[in-house]
């Protein structure tokens, strides 16, 4: 760091004291030769760095804890998503993270989150590892010009070689965690190398700030545009679509992961993407395919033998395989990471039970049951002690992150609606004409179709049918797909079979919604799915 920087910086505030081997905003060139130095990584032979995580390839929301003061006594709902820790025990170990680093190179980097400059917030991050930096780089806004003398708002401490050596005289189950405080504005993750809970946990502090402070509503939902102004969200839990249609030829990436939604349009959190890149393919993502280049951070991936190839099939690290990049990486991005308010709202499920139409359009009232039900399906071999398809509900479509009740969400999200004209879109991108195992995927050129129809206006023009369970009505035809595609009944062999699916998918929804019942409103509680005893007539 240069002897200007150097002192100027000033980290005593988060226990760092004394260190003169601090690393303050480095491009990302200086980085990826620390990483590689450090033997965190190796080039592939896209240029992309390649680093492992260590032994947390994904998040660990049993290790996640908020501080539980008169910020958030009152407002966080609290449970099994959002745990309480002592304001004492935060104290404790934010004083030994930060003096953790006190006897190792430091990297440091300031950016902000929030694309809106009415809405943006400054945060310093400082990792253990170059890697984490890189990531840090790519996800959040970058300034044009960092001021090493100026405080940011909020600060990030990640910490992957500190564990918690009496995890139980904290309050905390394991070793690693995750605290965040809303007083002090400070974010510890410690004890893990998985670069989402930097991510993750910021974005859970604009969950909490941006809807209570300033009526935004924040979205776990990626989202696009065209020259026109034409904006549409897509909601979606992992291995939905999410990133996948949104970032679609023609179309103007605005972010796909993070975004919030104001009186004036939408606006991205963060300055990057954070992609699932387990199954890659050039040809059926080539714009993904594409951003993993030189700056762009490769986790826990395996190369084909004695090449620098990545092998995106290779799974014997994780499922969760992940690419982060900066957004310019995708062509056509919107650089401002802003847009007018979305004309097209699409909720993605992959429905391993065949239920689901391709397609169905919602009332404003099935919007928010859907919403806060947030349904999706896990299937055989994506996890561990998963042997056939299990339901998965994750409310507003990132329960995780969530510091406030869903309703709170939900009904913000009514309010955006009620105040413009917006199609609200259910999108099954997962099985069809069966369950798991019986049935088929659908086509992905059939759901890209699906959404082309549903933005150019063509779909609402089409025949629909009301489905007697769940009560949303669904098109019969849509240009590009067959129509025997599109009715979810007639693809079964069996249409009693059909019946007693349904019923048994919405006894689901119906036993998942029980634990909102009296916080939603009379009329989303009217649009939950009807169990029928006996297969329908005509």
């Amino acid at each position: 760091m240069e002897a200007s920087k150097k002192a100027i910086l000033e980290l005593d505030y988060l226990f760092i004291r004394g260190n003169g081997n601090v690393h303050y905003q480095k491009n990302i060139a200086e980085l990826v030769e620390d990483a590689v130095a450090g033997r965190e990584g190796y080039l592939s032979d896209t240029g992309a760095l390649a680093a492992d995580t260590g032994h947390f390839t994904g998040r660990a929301p049993y290790d996640r804890f908020i501080v539980q003061d008169k910020l958030t006594r009152d407002t966080v709902w609290w449970g099994s998503i959002n745990q309480p820790i002592s304001p004492s025990a935060f104290e404790q170990l934010f004083e030994q993270v930060g003096s953790y680093f006190n006897d190792k190179p430091v990297f440091v980097r300031d950016a902000m989150v929030g694309a809106d400059p009415g809405h943006q917030i400054s945060v310093r991050v400082v990792t253990e590892t170059a890697y984490q930096n890189i990531f840090a780089h790519n996800l959040f806004l970058r300034p044009s010009v960092a001021d090493p003398s100026a405080r940011p708002e909020w600060s990030i401490l990640a910490a992957p070689g500190y564990r918690c050596g009496q995890p139980e005289k904290y309050g905390l189950h394991n070793p690693n965690f995750v605290v965040i405080s809303f007083t002090h504005k400070v974010i510890l993750v410690a004890g893990t190398g998985y670069t989402g809970e930097i991510k993750k946990g910021m974005f859970s502090v604009l969950n909490f700030i941006l809807p209570l402070q300033k009526r935004v509503l924040s979205m776990h939902c990626s989202a696009n545009t065209d020259r026109q102004g034409h904006t549409a969200l897509f909601f979606g839990l992992s291995g939905t679509g999410k990133t996948t249609l949104s970032t679609d030829t023609g179309r103007l990436l605005v972010g796909d992961d993070e975004h919030g939604w104001d009186d004036k349009g939408i606006f991205n959190f963060e300055g990057g993407c954070y992609a699932k890149c387990v199954g890659l393919d050039e040809n059926k993502e080539p714009e993904i395919f594409r951003a993993v280049r030189f700056g762009a951070l490769i986790e826990n991936i395996g190369f084909f033998p004695g090449t620098r190839i990545p092998d995106y099939a290779d799974t014997s690290k994780t499922e969760n395989t992940r690419v982060a990049y900066p957004i310019h990486h995708i062509a056509g991005s919107i650089a401002s990471g802003m847009a007018p308010a979305p004309n097209h709202i699409f909720f993605l499920t992959a429905d391993a039970f065949g239920v689901m139409p391709p397609v169905s359009r919602l009332s404003t009232t099935q919007a928010m049951y859907h919403f806060i039900s947030g349904y999706t399906a896990k299937v055989a071999g994506t996890e561990v002690g998963v042997s056939e398809p299990r339901a998965v509900f994750s409310a507003c479509f990132g329960e995780a992150f969530l510091p406030l009740h869903p309703s709170y969400y939900a009904e913000l999200l009514r309010k955006r609606l009620e105040a413009r004209q917006i199609d609200v879109w259910l999108i099954n991108t997962g099985w069809i004409a069966g369950p798991y195992g019986v049935g088929r995927r659908i086509k992905l050129d059939y759901t890209r179709s699906i959404i082309r129809a549903a933005i150019n206006g063509t779909l609402k023009e089409a025949p629909f049918r009301t489905h007697p369970v769940f009560g949303f009505r669904y098109p019969t035809a849509c240009p590009g797909v067959p129509d025997t595609v599109l009715d979810p009944v007639k693809l079964w062999a069996d249409e009693e079979a059909y019946y007693a699916q349904a019923n048994q998918l919405a006894k689901r929804f119906i036993g998942n919604f029980g634990k909102f019942e009296r916080e939603v409103s009379p009329d989303v509680l009217d649009a939950a799915p009807v169990i029928w005893e006996a297969k329908p007539i005509g």
